[in-house]
């Protein structure tokens, strides 16, 4: 539904990048990849539960569950009155909220739909399709900085730099300025103009990127999806529609490796411990790479193939302790994997109707943003896992997830966490989620459709999962 099967519609991504307007891109052209996409009625997905049991088992799952919409119509981005990019930004606080899951509140700044998301101490970096990069403190607009060309796709930060990738491939890098942090100045372009020049003099650093066309190897010749930092923020990683994911040595801004890993566009890359690299694509398949040293560069070896399935993957997270590695695909399901059991599969997490677009991990918590409006919050304990709250009020499919500690929860002893999550209703929700939590509920705007406690549908376990390798 929110895929491109379509490779030659990707072509005409760039064509009005050089207009002076600033076009609206296609809808479907700024997704990630889809090779499949697998449409369910309300009748199968009553049938589905987030166990890890066979997909031909019965299934006990409460159909209300996800009825109903919880966002008022006057929160509705939909419903403001005005479409000024220059328009102050709306901002709506609740303050009567539950005391286990709030919403705090909605950033609404009507200039296109949300497609990343970052977020750094008390800071939100917000990308959409009008190409420029809002800047939020405290909840409250801070400053905003603009890219010549291509929707912001991924934002990463590392220190005092900020990395975006854009739907024009090219990776961009921004610098805080030391007298003034609300200036964000533009700090170069990956690869730089130095190193294209320096490689475009050997023919063998072109590549055939499609048919009758080549390429520097060290550029992205399609969109880039996807931004990833290694842990010891040495390295930053590339996912991209043209099949690739590119190394980049931050110190110096060089291009160490291209891998070509996948047979379709590449949505998602996420980086855990001891140099261990994830990758997900369009082609169903999900793979382990090793990162090693040879030389003054680098060679990733592949390790192992997690996942080969009809659906497309579309996000990937691994949890704050390396342990766990998330898959988030187009069928609606999050599978999981243990890493440090030579990548056991974990079991799958059925919480949703449609395609999983994002996923991020917290604490003990598993949050999965979907093309059904709604996030899951999942509660780990080992490999089991519970739905424990459904946050529902966006009125578009949840592009983007990033989670912070709320550091104010700390001297309450209540671990709690800020979730922020980005739509393509063009609005950004921001969400308090306790650690605590224990009972089910579905959260949002209404604060109703509260599931059974009794429901065992929700929990998710490696016994009798199905294991593909």
């Amino acid at each position: 539904m929110f895929g491109d099967k379509n490779k030659n519609k990707s072509k005409s991504k760039s064509k009005n990048n050089n207009d002076g307007n600033i076009p609206r891109p296609e809808f479907m052209q700024s997704e990630p990849r889809f090779s499949t996409t697998e449409a369910y009625t309300d009748d199968d997905y009553a049938m589905r539960s987030s166990s890890a049991a066979s997909p031909m088992s019965p299934y006990n799952y409460d159909p209300g569950r996800l009825s109903g919409e919880g966002s008022p119509m006057m929160m509705s981005p939909w419903n403001q009155t005005t479409n000024s990019p220059f328009s102050k930004p709306q901002w709506s606080q609740h303050e009567e909220a539950p005391s286990q899951n709030s919403l705090i509140g909605s950033l609404v700044r009507e200039e296109g739909h949300i497609y990343s998301l970052a977020a750094s101490g008390d800071l939100l970096y917000t990308g959409s399709d009008s190409k420029n990069i809002r800047v939020w403190k405290n909840l409250q607009e801070y400053c905003g900085f603009k890219s010549n060309s291509g929707l912001v796709k991924a934002i990463i930060i590392s220190g005092q730099k900020i990395f975006t990738g854009h739907q024009d491939g090219k990776i961009r890098v921004w610098k805080v300025s030391l007298k003034n942090p609300s200036i964000h100045k533009r700090a170069g372009t990956l690869p730089t103009l130095k190193d294209i020049f320096k490689s475009s003099i050997k023919p063998s650093n072109y590549v055939e990127v499609r048919k009758h066309r080549t390429a520097l190897w060290i550029k992205h010749s399609d969109a880039v999806s996807c931004l990833s930092l290694s842990s010891d923020k040495t390295y930053l990683y590339s996912a991209s529609w043209d099949r690739t994911i590119k190394v980049w040595r931050i110190s110096d801004s060089k291009c160490l490796e291209s891998i070509t890993c996948h047979e379709d566009a590449v949505n998602s890359v996420v980086c855990a411990n001891d140099g261990i690299v994830f990758s997900g694509s369009a082609d169903g398949t999900v793979q382990v790479w090793r990162r090693e040293a040879r030389g003054k560069g680098t060679k990733h070896v592949q390790v192992k193939q997690l996942l080969k399935q009809e659906c497309a993957v579309t996000a990937l997270a691994v949890d704050p302790t390396g342990t766990m590695v998330y898959c988030g695909a187009s069928d609606g399901l999050v599978n999981f994997w243990e890493c440090n059991k030579q990548f056991a599969h974990g079991g799958n997490l059925k919480g949703h109707k449609l395609a999983v677009l994002c996923l991020s991990s917290a604490g003990n918590l598993v949050f999965s943003g979907s093309a059904d409006k709604t996030i899951c919050v999942w509660k780990r304990d080992g490999v089991i896992h519970t739905c424990v709250s459904v946050l529902t009020g966006h009125d578009g499919p949840v592009k983007c997830l990033a989670v912070e500690q709320d550091r104010d929860s700390d001297a309450r002893g209540d671990q709690r966490w800020v979730l922020y999550s980005g739509s393509l209703d063009k609005s950004v929700k921001v969400w308090s989620v306790s650690e605590s939590l224990q009972q089910q509920v579905r959260m949002g705007f209404d604060g109703d459709s509260l599931p059974s406690e009794s429901d065992s549908s929700f929990s998710s376990s490696r016994t009798g999962g199905t294991r593909r390798n």
